[in-house]
């Protein structure tokens, strides 16, 4: 299934979607599964798995530090793509930064995701004008390019990155990085009504991140978006579970906690 027809999906029994991020190898590549496991049980409706990278510009706190424990723990390429073709259920995309593509070759890493089950890919530093050569070969695999629209972004590149978008644009509601808040930003409202009064017809998915981490929160974006992005909260209930030292009572909790956020997403 693309990503854009989950959405349709969705939309067909009156909800939005639940998006999910977790740092693949966080604390290890055997609990990866587990966690997603949990997530799906939970509700999620895609899964966001993060490939670390050393030198990330768009990762708060809570995610850079998964990365940096992901990594010591020997999470790699290869790695990545064995815990994600582990991964049933669910919708998967892939987040991570344009240099560890680079490093793989663009069309080893497409085929890669696609071996994987893989449907996405959110690359934070990779700008809409230099995308080309990686655009092409998504749309080979029928693997979509997922883009960033901020606060910051003008009209202009809004309307180029709407022409090639696929899957879902990731807006990005506030300024700054990745991180719980426990204030959702003003700037959700106007910066999506500005992005649907730059093409009159936005047909690709809208998913609003950065700073979701309640049900009243996703409650809030959904009431204007197609999706809520959730990732830096999933993440400190993992830190939670390790200080507790309990992966049962862990499991249960992001499970639970999924649970919850679902239901923001239900259409009234």
């Amino acid at each position: 299934m693309r990503l854009e027809e989950k959405f349709k999906e969705l939309k067909e029994r009156k909800e939005k979607a639940l998006i999910g991020f977790v740092t693949a190898g966080y604390p290890t590549a055997d609990d990866t599964p587990e966690i997603a496991r949990a997530m799906v049980k939970g509700g999620v409706d895609i899964l966001e798995l993060g490939l670390p990278f050393s030198d990330p510009i768009a990762d708060g706190v809570t995610i850079q530090r998964a990365s940096e424990r992901s990594l010591e723990a020997g999470m790699n390429t290869d790695v990545y793509f064995e815990v994600a073709a582990g991964i049933k259920g669910v919708e998967k995309v892939c987040l991570t930064y344009y240099n560890l593509v680079l490093q793989r070759g663009l069309e080893d890493f497409i085929a890669d995701c696609e071996l994987a089950g893989i449907k996405g890919l959110v690359v934070p530093d990779l700008p809409v004008e230099e995308s080309k050569p990686l655009l092409r070969i998504c749309d080979g695999h029928e693997t979509d390019l997922i883009f960033l629209i901020a606060p910051t972004t003008t009209e202009k590149r809004m309307a180029r990155i709407l022409d090639v978008a696929s899957g879902f644009v990731y807006v990005v509601s506030l300024l700054g990085v990745t991180g719980a808040r426990e204030h959702i930003s003003d700037a959700i409202h106007p910066l999506i009504r500005r992005i649907r009064e730059v093409k009159s017809s936005v047909s690709v998915p809208l998913a609003v991140g950065f700073g979701i981490s309640t049900p009243e929160h996703v409650r809030t974006v959904c009431e204007v978006a197609d999706g809520a992005i959730v990732g830096s909260a999933f993440i400190r209930l993992i830190e939670k579970g390790l200080e507790s030292e309990s992966k049962a009572s862990m499991l249960r909790e992001i499970e639970e906690y999924t649970r919850s956020l679902k239901t923001g997403t239900k259409i009234v």
